[in-house]
């Protein structure tokens, strides 16, 4: 591989191009977009190959993500829909998000609801969609990998993205599934992955900004406060993190947490809301006693 980062950037926008190209077929296919850098460099090339491009965006009212989705929407030129989300939306759905998921994984669960919804609206529409998923595992863009030493940092996301299949990617499968809707996810084309790894992660993470790399490739695709956006996680993004932990607090007691956190397997549930999860996961699917087939978010699997 090249060392210049110009043409590094430049063989990626065109590994991405043609993974997307690779997705289209007589189907309607749209994208989400949920104005984060990933989702929306997937829907910015996306536009280029359709000409009718239907984008999707869901969020509380006022979450930055739907204010951002909204600006690469008319950037681009797409027809965007989005769904304004209510406590009492979240609630209400969050037994059918963990049926469908089938795992009580906090930070899967929260990422999901909204995307759930999403998935839901996008159906009415197409009958495919583009996702931006493992362009954060390939370009180091979780805010601890900067305090990774570069050297170490291809080893973390090589760990990070063998995780996907039922962390993240779990989330895109199941909601997108749960409504009939096939999910295409362009950063994981088997080209773009291994082009990705052999990047130097000196040009992933540059100057404490991550995703550095890829952003060069988006340049002039993109608003640029949108190219430069820090990253936000999926369910603060789309504002749900402290309507779902305060649910929690209300509907599970501190003395029901503390007697019950230790499941029969011996996992240690972290948080109310964690173990409002898994009662609703156990009303659904009963008290399971083996669950090392389920996938944890590392930061809870390691605990």
């Amino acid at each position: 591989m090249t060392d210049d980062p110009n043409q590094i950037a430049h063989t990626l926008y065109m590994l991405l191009s043609e993974a997307v190209q690779n997705c289209l077929s007589t189907q309607e296919i749209g994208s989400l977009l949920s104005g984060g850098l990933d989702s929306s460099a997937i829907s910015a090339i996306a536009r280029h190959h359709i000409k009718t491009l239907h984008t999707f965006a869901a969020g509380v009212n006022s979450a930055p993500d739907l204010f951002y989705a909204r600006e690469v929407a008319e950037y681009i030129g797409s027809i965007h829909h989005e769904v304004v989300v209510t406590q009492q939306d979240l609630i209400a759905i969050l037994p059918e998000v963990i049926y469908h998921l089938e795992s009580f994984d906090p930070l899967l669960v929260r990422s999901s609801v909204t995307h759930y919804l999403v998935s839901r609206l996008a159906a009415d529409y197409v009958s495919a969609v583009f996702s931006g998923e493992g362009g954060d595992e390939l370009f180091a863009g979780y805010e601890y990998l900067k305090s990774i030493p570069l050297e170490k940092l291809p080893i973390e996301l090589r760990d990070i993205m063998l995780r996907l299949h039922n962390t993240a990617l779990q989330r895109v499968d199941r909601c997108a599934s749960a409504f009939g809707i096939i999910a295409y996810i362009p950063f994981l084309h088997p080209n773009v992955v291994r082009f990705a790894l052999g990047i130097p992660p000196r040009y992933k993470i540059k100057n404490q900004e991550e995703k550095w790399i890829l952003r060069c490739a988006l340049e002039n695709e993109l608003p640029n406060h949108v190219l430069h956006r820090k990253k936000a996680k999926f369910w603060e993004g789309a504002g749900v993190n402290e309507i779902l932990a305060s649910y929690a607090k209300e509907k599970i007691s501190t003395s029901e947490f503390e007697k019950e956190r230790v499941l029969p397997n011996g996992w240690k549930l972290q948080s109310q809301e964690e173990y409002l999860y898994y009662k609703i996961f156990k009303d659904c699917f009963g008290e399971i006693s083996h669950l090392d087939w389920m996938g944890r978010t590392k930061t809870y699997s390691e605990n």
